[in-house]
């Protein structure tokens, strides 16, 4: 059978090896499918170059910093990936604070350089649905304008979502970033795209990340796309990061600074209804503040 003619529950089976007795909604993605025992997973199809080699080495490298849990990857292919299914329950600030713990270990786990990719990653990545190119680089402030901003807002421009005049207040931020950037600080293992929506409360009292587009980055970045949308216990998860690993001094300053690149990514993907959030972001990032 060809990969492009199959469902969840014939991807599932054959990547398993096990039969499928039930799946819903198998032709979305993702599905839930149940194998032969009883056994849910989540099954994810990814038709773009790399996108599926891309999520499966980012959940391994989250993965193996021992730190923040991830679902396990059953089997994949270039197409198809099958992971186990987290039964989620309520969040609780006690699995908040063991979360903020967790994911300053992961940070503190380290990438090769900026823009580092995981292991045996894909260069041309994702986040979301819009491209994001892992190109290592020698300092954030330069790697940050190079090749998480300024693509995006070029992107934005061309498509008429960002007038030019808009633009110019994101290239001055750029412009500035080696002084608005704060202290330097080495690689962090990034889980690159850590909205709510990612982030699993288990049944079990333990969080889970999902759909990474992880790569080596500033770990204030995963913080402030935590802020960005909100997150169930934010007080609690950034204490319990703040009593493992002190962020340096303005970090709450420059959380507008790091969500540029999500927010350019959302004025790409979905419009001009994006635009002034991400110029109150910037120009707030360009505005001397205390805490």
């Amino acid at each position: 059978m060809v990969n492009g003619d199959e469902d969840a529950g014939q991807a599932a089976s054959r990547l398993t090896g096990r039969r499928v007795t039930a799946a819903r909604a198998p032709s979305g993605s993702p599905a839930e499918v149940t194998l032969e025992g009883g056994t849910a997973v989540m099954v994810k199809r990814g038709d773009a170059p790399g996108a599926v080699r891309a999520e499966v080495t980012g959940l391994r490298w989250l993965g193996a910093a021992g730190a923040v849990r991830v679902p396990a990857v059953l089997g994949h292919d270039e197409r198809w990936m099958v992971t186990e299914r987290v039964p989620t329950g309520q969040p609780d600030g006690v699995a908040a604070t063991r979360f903020g713990h967790a994911l300053a270990a992961l940070h503190a786990a380290g990438a090769p350089a900026f823009g580092a990719p995981p292991p045996g990653g894909p260069e041309e990545a994702y986040i979301g649905l819009a491209p994001m190119r892992n190109a290592p680089g020698g300092d954030w402030p330069g790697w940050y304008a190079e090749h998480r901003v300024l693509p995006y807002l070029r992107g934005a421009v061309d498509a008429g979502n960002l007038r030019t005049a808009e633009a110019a207040v994101v290239e001055r931020v750029c412009e500035r970033l080696p002084e608005l950037a704060g202290p330097a600080e080495p690689p962090a293992r990034l889980h690159g795209d850590l909205w709510n929506g990612n982030v699993l409360w288990g049944a079990d009292g333990e969080v889970r990340i999902i759909d990474p587009a992880a790569h080596g980055g500033h770990r204030e970045t995963d913080l402030a796309m935590l802020q960005l949308f909100g997150c169930p216990h934010l007080d609690r998860v950034l204490a319990g990061y703040q009593e493992a690993a002190p962020l340096a001094d303005g970090w709450r300053r420059r959380a507008g600074l790091h969500q540029l690149f999500p927010l350019l990514v959302h004025v790409v993907l979905f419009g001009r209804g994006y635009a002034e959030r991400t110029l109150a972001a910037a120009r707030g990032a360009l505005t001397e503040r205390t805490e």
